[in-house]
């Protein structure tokens, strides 16, 4: 496994940003002729990747640091990219758009930058609470750019202009259409476009679990192809997420050559 902790100038946000990147690479059996082949860095094809979304009040650093999605992406032969997104719901507020830097900047400079692939097929875009909203509205927002959606535990209700002040508020006011969940999702079943196959979780104990279980509702009755989870026993947690993340990783639908190759068992 390569991590790479990156730091770059935004053209989006005007600062310098530090994203996380995970690639799969040569495992220790490997290396020392235990694999089905030589042991090579030459690649036969980019990776497939997720987006991978934080919470509220974390940065790029929580998901690899918190979980063991470096194995699981490892084990898959995935790529991960993790950003920093504050607190701004990965909306545009004031002069910090990350809509853009998310729907445009990001996928531009891993997929130039790193063996990452471009298409729609290889690209998946999932996150936690803050970021299950953000992949929910990015996702929903241009469906064709995702093979699948993943939300663990999503802020469902948030409102970007109210988010940063109350975050814990369950009434954030009347949302911009261009960051409602439920708008989104209506404008896309109206469309001529497909939802992405969408994997939604949220554990029983979990405050958010009566919007998330109403919104997984409501897009079934609007024709999404979702999978919807309540997993017993498990509230607002990174326990949850860990296993959580581990499942979206074996639930997508991957078309991708490395998907042939099979699961790395060390």
């Amino acid at each position: 496994m390569a991590k790479v902790v990156c730091n770059f100038l935004s053209y989006s946000l005007n600062r310098a940003v530090d994203i996380t990147v995970v690639l799969p690479s040569v495992t220790c059996p490997e290396a020392l002729g235990m694999g089905d082949g030589p042991a090579t860095h030459v690649l036969p094809a980019k990776f497939p990747v997720v987006y991978l979304l934080h919470g509220f009040a974390n940065n790029h650093a929580q998901w690899t640091g918190y979980t063991n999605v470096e194995l699981y992406a490892e084990e898959r032969r995935i790529a991960i990219v993790n950003i920093s997104a504050e607190n701004k719901a990965y909306a545009k507020i004031g002069a910090d758009d990350f809509k853009r830097f998310v729907e445009e900047e990001l996928p531009e400079f891993v997929t130039n930058y790193f063996p990452i692939s471009s298409v729609p097929e290889d690209t998946y875009i999932a996150g936690l609470s803050m970021g299950g909203y953000g992949a929910f509205v990015h996702g929903l927002t241009h469906p064709e750019r995702y093979h699948a959606i993943g939300a663990f535990s999503a802020g469902v209700h948030i409102n970007p202009a109210t988010f940063g002040v109350d975050p814990m508020a369950a009434d954030q006011g009347e949302v911009d259409p261009e960051y409602d969940v439920r708008a989104l999702a209506q404008k896309v079943a109206a469309s001529d476009v497909d939802f992405p196959p969408i994997y939604d979780a949220c554990g029983t104990e979990d405050f958010l679990l009566a919007p998330n279980r109403a919104f997984a509702n409501e897009l079934a009755d609007l024709g999404a192809d979702i999978t919807w989870k309540e997993v017993p026993g498990f509230g607002h947690e990174w326990r949850f997420w860990d296993q959580q993340v581990e499942a979206f990783l074996d639930w997508i639908p991957r078309m991708d050559e490395y998907a042939q190759m099979g699961k790395r068992s060390c």
